[in-house]
C-alpha cells in the first residue's frame, strides 16, 4: 500500500509540470566532424536548426563545447581556433564567431547559453600536431603525455593560473550564463601511472600523491569560481562529474555501487566544492540504467539527492540508454521513469541531456515524447537566489495591438538584477490567474514583444541575470 501510494504521487507530479526546472543540453563538439566541412553560412543554419529542435523538445539551456582541446570555438588570443572547426588553428573564411553567434541565438529564443570548457585535455590521438601558436610549442615543460595523449600537468600553478585566464577572457568578454566544465579532470586511468612526478617532487611537499592531486584540483575549482564571481557575479559555474562520488565499500559516505570513483580515480572531491560553495550547480553523469548492477540509476538519483543540498542539482541523462533500455515496470523505455525519479526528489531542480544531437535528431521518437508528454510546459531555469534575492523591475505600459503584445523594461545595465528574459503568461479569466501553474506560461523571451492569437487574459513578468522573477504586470486581456 505505501509503495502504490509513492507511485500514485510520483504520477501526479508528472502530470503536473513544474513551473521550475533545468533542462539542459550538451551540445558537443569534439569529434564532430560536420563543423569542419561547412562553410560559415552553413555552420549558421546547422546550430539554428538544432536550436530551434531543442527548443520545441522543451531544452531552456544549452552547453556549447567551446574548449574541447585547449583550443577554441571563438577568437582567442590564448588558444588556437579549433581543429573540430577549421584547419591549422586559423580563423575561419567568412571569418565568424561561433561562441557569440550560439549565445545570440539562445538568447534570442529565450534560453540560457552555458559555455563548456575541458580543463586539462590537450589532444585525443599520439600522432594528434598542435598548431604552431599553441601554448605547448612555447612551454613544453607544463605538459605532460600519458597513453599517447597530451595534457596540462595539474601540479603546475602556472598551468591553473592560465586555465583561469582563459575563462576569465571568456566571462570578460561574452554574456554567456555559465561556464561548465566536464568530467575530465585528471585522466582516466589507463594501465601505466600518470607521470606526474617532477611535480610531485617539487610542489607535493608531504602530502600523500592521491591528495596532493585533490588539493591541486580543489585549487583551480576555487580560483575559476573566484574568477567568475569577481568579473561577473551572476556568471554561474558548474561542473559534470562522472556519477560515482565513492562507493560505500571505500567511504561509509558512499553510495552502494562498485563503479570508478570520482574522488579515488580522476580527484575530484565534488562533495567539498558544493559544501564550500565553489560550484553553483552539479550534474552528476548518471548515465547507467535503472537495475545497473554496479550502478543502478535510481541507487546514485537518491545518494546524490541526500549528498547535495548546499547548491543546486540536475541529473545528467544518456538519451541513447534512457530510450533502449527497457523499464522495471515493463514500459518499452526508461525515459518517463528516469525524469520521474528527478522530479520527487526533492533537492533535484532539473536534467541535462546527452548528446544533445540524440534529441535534434529524434532518436526512437525521444523529441516528440519530451515535447507531447514529459516537456508539454514550458518551464523556468531554477533561480539562484544565493546569487541574489533582489525582484527586478515589474514590467511596465502592457499593451496590445493587432496581435502584438508589448511591454516596456529598464535598459540593461550589466548588473545582477538586470531584466534580460521575460515570462508571459496566459489564463482563460480573471478567476484562474495562478502564476505558479507551469501550463499557464505561454513563452520565455528576451524581447519585449510577443505575437499572441489565443484569447485570455495574459500577464507578463521579468527575469533577472539569475532567474529571479519579478512580481506580475497588470492584466491584459486579448479577445
Amino acid at each position: 500500500m505505501i509503495l502504490l501510494g509513492l507511485m500514485a504521487a510520483a504520477w501526479s507530479v508528472m502530470a503536473q509540470e513544474p513551473k521550475r526546472e533545468f533542462r539542459g543540453a550538451w551540445l558537443n563538439t569534439i569529434y564532430r566532424g560536420e563543423y569542419a566541412k561547412m562553410s560559415t553560412e552553413e555552420c549558421k543554419k546547422y546550430l539554428s536548426s538544432q536550436l530551434d529542435k531543442l527548443q520545441s523538445a522543451g531544452i531552456n539551456a544549452v552547453f556549447f563545447q567551446v574548449r574541447p582541446q585547449a583550443d577554441a570555438f571563438y577568437p582567442s588570443e590564448l588558444e588556437p581556433w579549433s581543429r573540430f572547426l577549421t584547419v591549422g588553428g586559423k580563423a575561419p573564411v567568412p571569418f565568424w564567431d561561433p561562441l557569440q553567434y550560439m549565445i545570440d541565438q539562445t538568447h534570442a529564443r529565450g534560453m540560457e547559453l552555458h559555455a563548456w570548457l575541458n580543463p586539462y585535455r590537450v589532444t585525443s590521438a599520439a600522432k594528434q600536431t598542435l598548431p604552431k601558436n599553441h601554448l605547448y610549442h612555447k612551454h613544453p615543460e607544463r605538459f605532460l603525455r600519458y597513453e599517447g595523449k597530451l595534457y596540462f600537468d595539474p601540479g603546475l600553478p602556472a598551468n591553473r593560473d592560465f586555465i583561469v585566464q582563459v575563462v576569465s577572457d571568456i566571462v570578460t568578454r561574452y554574456d554567456v550564463d555559465g561556464i561548465h566544465f566536464d568530467d575530465y579532470f585528471y585522466p582516466y586511468p589507463g594501465k601505466t601511472e600518470f607521470p606526474d612526478n617532477a611535480s610531485y617532487r617539487k610542489y607535493g611537499g608531504k602530502m600523500k600523491r592521491a591528495d596532493w592531486r585533490r588539493k591541486n584540483v580543489d585549487l583551480l575549482i576555487e580560483a575559476v569560481h573566484g574568477s567568475i564571481h569577481s568579473l561577473k557575479p551572476w556568471v554561474r559555474f558548474s561542473v559534470s562529474p562522472f556519477g560515482i562520488w565513492r562507493n560505500k565499500k571505500s567511504d561509509s559516505r558512499g553510495s552502494e555501487t562498485a563503479g570508478l570513483e570520482n574522488y579515488d580515480a580522476l580527484y575530484a572531491d565534488v562533495l567539498l566544492w558544493a559544501e564550500r560553495g565553489w560550484v553553483d550547480y552539479l550534474i552528476p553523469q548518471l548515465y547507467w540504467e535503472r537495475g545497473h548492477r554496479l550502478a543502478d540509476y535510481d541507487v546514485l538519483v537518491k545518494w546524490w539527492n541526500e549528498n547535495v543540498s548546499s547548491c543546486h542539482l540536475y541529473i545528467g541523462q544518456d538519451v541513447n540508454r534512457s530510450m533502449d533500455k527497457p523499464d522495471l515496470s515493463g514500459e518499452a523505455d526508461q525515459l518517463k521513469s528516469k525524469l520521474q525519479a528527478c522530479r520527487i526528489a526533492p533537492n533535484i531542480q532539473g536534467v541535462c541531456w546527452w548528446p544533445a544531437y540524440s534529441i535534434s535528431d529524434n532518436y526512437k521518437g525521444v523529441a516528440e515524447r519530451l515535447r507531447t508528454e514529459l516537456h508539454k510546459s514550458v518551464a523556468i531555469v531554477p533561480a539562484y537566489t544565493w546569487l541574489c534575492t533582489d525582484k527586478p523591475s515589474v514590467p511596465a505600459s502592457v499593451r496590445v495591438s493587432s496581435g502584438i503584445l508589448r511591454w516596456d523594461a529598464p535598459k540593461v545595465t550589466w548588473s545582477v538584477n538586470d531584466a534580460v528574459r521575460f515570462v508571459v503568461y496566459r489564463f482563460d479569466s480573471d478567476k484562474k490567474v495562478n502564476l505558479d501553474d507551469a501550463s499557464a506560461i505561454v513563452a520565455v523571451t528576451n524581447s519585449r514583444e510577443l505575437k499572441v492569437a489565443t484569447p485570455g487574459v495574459y500577464m507578463v513578468t521579468a527575469l533577472n541575470r539569475v532567474n529571479v522573477e519579478s512580481e506580475p504586470s497588470a492584466k491584459v486581456r486579448v479577445k
